[in-house]
């Protein structure tokens, strides 16, 4: 979602603000914006659209100052625009948030009776005119934020910047992620360790209700309750080369062709001797009888692949629900479910919530990529994925390792039920083990993939086809798609074509198959050639074997190294990202930053 930075520096705050900023555009954002205090003076520039504009009106009018606030703006309350940009400033208030103000209407009631005007459409505005109005009543910068933070409801990371004050940044933390750096005489602040990261190493993160006031001399830490905190310093390993191309074109093809890479990182951390070793807090499965898998976008997918592997090698029945639903419904939880919640970022609002839901009546493990992140700090267990930073919006070599992660639980699973033998297990190790140079293998077929897409590219409805575990992955082969080539594209399971999708087909709708030759390949065959009978044209994504015995009428046929089933849906996941990835190429989109999307939702 939005990005904050902040900084009381030794230097001229601008040009750090920007750059920063730059290393959370992943994020995804529509206006941007910095504010800094020079000489006692608090002052402003904002722009809409990428930070080149901002960058631009920077030259023309400077910005001094060796503090500041930053911030990347997704909208919410109010279209794009320089008035809804962030910083909002009111009077000797500067204010940066993420998230919603949920109260903002009455508090900017209340403030237009008291005389104070909005210049914007946002909910963030209300907090600047609210901490001015406090500051009006002769409280001091820090009181009059402190005051408030107390009257807001909602999500919130939030940073003011003052007029007068060279020395100090207020910071508060509900629902919206919000990290401390620390420098030499130098502080920051950020929504993201990525944007810190060539600024410091050390790091504290925000806690939930927590309050922060910073100068070049620290930070001082309040919790919900108004105590005086202590914050762990970490020190983070950021890896700066996973956050630049690398000679690719986009983030998304570097971080395609990155899953080698990164599966062989996750397998050489939970794979030794031939064995699984997980922490000894990962639950006994013999003690489960039932699982509940949480997540959103992508990471449901991910969990939607995992029941199948669930089920089947451990005979525990699984629940999949999506995050922004779950709490909703209310389910009900026993005292021997185990609640999987599952996010890139581990800042998923949706996600979050939900395990706050159940967090006291059920077991909770996490997934997740950020190991300090919320979720992962309010879970029993967090399984890191190992994937690196991942800066496209659309999630590949997150989505890969999740199923890596979730496949090798389900594993265990199995084996703590008595369902997996020793020799199967054996077998099991040996996939696991090649799936890296079978994905490299996968990755060869770029070419072929991207002469398809071009073809694809001319196309307005996309039917995408699998069964069993092909079925997920058809949904997230979809749902790539859409998100970065905005053409309308649906997945279904095969078999239930004939129950409605099949009356949109016809010569102008290309259908995708996913069929390895596996125990379900004839019944899928069986729903391509109904497709092929009323014009469809169909790309067949298969093995040697399966493009041999079914490519005869198909469109197209990209053909992949063959691959035991059970770690199908992981390998055959690299040709629906690359169909995705080079028929938004071929139509020019913005792949890496797809309109109207965030990389982190981090609001409901």
């Amino acid at each position: 979602m939005c990005g904050i930075v902040g900084i009381l520096g030794d230097h001229e705050a601008a040009p750090t603000l920007v750059e920063a900023l730059k290393r959370l555009e992943y994020r995804g954002y529509d206006s941007a914006g910095i504010a800094t205090v020079n000489c006692g003076q608090l002052d402003r520039r904002r722009a809409v659209g990428k930070l080149a504009n901002l960058s631009d009106l920077l030259v023309r009018e400077p910005l001094a100052g060796k503090a500041g606030i930053g911030h990347t703006r997704w909208a919410t309350h109010g279209e794009p625009s320089v008035r809804n940009a962030h910083p909002h400033r009111s009077g000797g208030v500067a204010v940066v948030h993420n998230g919603i103000i949920e109260n903002f209407r009455p508090l900017r009631a209340e403030l237009t009776q008291k005389g104070y005007a909005c210049e914007s459409d946002t909910d963030t505005e209300t907090v600047s005119l609210l901490c001015q109005s406090f500051i009006d009543q002769g409280l001091s910068p820090r009181d009059a934020a402190e005051q408030t933070i107390a009257r807001l409801e909602g999500a919130y990371a939030l940073a003011f910047l003052f007029d007068g004050e060279e020395d100090l940044i207020v910071a508060a933390r509900r629902g919206s992620p919000l990290a401390v750096g620390y420098g030499e005489g130098e502080m920051f602040l950020g929504s993201d360790a990525i944007a810190l990261a060539p600024l410091t190493d050390r790091i504290s993160y925000l806690e939930e209700g927590d309050r922060a006031v910073l100068t070049r001399q620290g930070v001082e830490f309040w919790d919900g309750s108004g105590s005086k905190a202590n914050r762990e310093v970490r020190t983070i390993q950021i890896d700066t080369a996973r956050i630049e191309k690398g000679g690719h074109k986009h983030f998304m093809a570097k971080e395609i062709a990155e899953q080698p890479t990164v599966l062989a990182d996750a397998l050489a951390h939970y794979l030794n001797d031939g064995a699984i070793t997980l922490p000894e807090t990962t639950p006994d499965f013999a003690e489960v009888d039932r699982i509940v898998m949480v997540a959103c976008g992508t990471a449901y997918y991910a969990c939607a692949t995992a029941k199948y592997w669930f089920e089947q090698l451990a005979g525990i029945p699984v629940e999949v629900d999506v995050a922004s639903e779950y709490r909703y419904r209310d389910a009900p939880v026993g005292p021997k479910t185990l609640a999987i919640f599952v996010s890139q970022s581990g800042e998923t609002a949706d996600t979050l919530a939900a395990l706050r839901h159940v967090a006291t009546r059920a077991r909770i493990v996490s997934v997740v990529n950020v190991p300090e992140s919320s979720i992962a700090r309010e879970s029993d267990l967090a399984l890191p994925i190992f994937a690196g930073a991942e800066i496209g919006v659309a999630s590949t070599k997150a989505f890969t390792c999740q199923l890596l992660v979730l496949l090798l639980l389900a594993l265990k699973a199995g084996r703590d039920r008595g369902r997996v033998t020793d020799e199967a297990m054996a077998g099991h190790m040996a996939s696991l083990s090649s799936l890296p140079g079978l994905m490299a293998q996968a990755l060869a077929a770029s070419e072929r993939i991207e002469e398809t897409s071009v073809k694809l590219a001319e196309a307005q409805d996309i039917l995408f086809l699998g069964r069993g575990s092909m079925f997920p992955l058809a949904l997230e082969g979809a749902l790539k798609l859409k998100e970065i080539s905005y053409i309308h594209a649906e997945g279904y399971a095969s078999g239930e074509l004939k129950h409605g999708p099949i009356a949109l087909i016809d010569r102008s709708v290309p259908v995708i198959v996913f069929a390895p030759r596996t125990a379900l390949f004839d019944k899928t065959v069986s729903n391509m050639q109904e497709v092929m009978a009323r014009g469809g044209k169909v790309v067949l994504v298969t093995d040697r074997l399966g493009a041999v015995e079914a490519s005869e009428g198909c469109w197209q046929v990209i053909e992949m190294p063959t691959v035991p089933e059970l770690i199908a849906p992981v390998l055959y996941a690299i040709p629906a990202q690359l169909l995705a990835y080079h028929t938004a190429v071929a139509k020019g989109t913005d792949v890496d930053q797809p309109r109207n999307l965030a990389k982190s939702v981090t609001v409901e």
